[in-house]
């Protein structure tokens, strides 16, 4: 938009009509930009940060004296089923000749 030192008025009224125009034009194109990028991540945002929210509640809320007592057992049924294969793969004579 030049406007030089001798511009008719009705010049000047379409000169203003024109950057009116461009104006407008430009606030459709950002307001697009604004709906279409902006509003989907900021969804996109609030979806993730619930879904972190939920894992990090179930996180918190684990009862982890309920979790050490189920591991402790595990681990307690684990080391007798060794030692019984262990006493029967010692002893299998033993194990014959009570069966028979």
């Amino acid at each position: 938009l030049d406007v030089g030192p001798s511009v008719p008025g009705s010049d000047l009224v379409n000169i203003i009509e024109e950057a009116v125009n461009r104006v407008s034009t430009l606030r459709g194109r950002l307001g697009a930009i604004q709906k279409n990028v902006i509003e989907t991540n900021v969804s996109s945002l609030g979806v993730a940060l619930e879904n972190i929210s939920e894992a990090r509640s179930q996180i918190v809320d684990t009862d982890f004296a309920v979790e050490t007592a189920n591991l402790t057992k595990a681990q307690i049924l684990n080391q007798a089923g060794i030692s019984v294969l262990s006493i029967a793969n010692q002893n299998p004579q033993q194990v014959l000749s009570l069966l028979g």
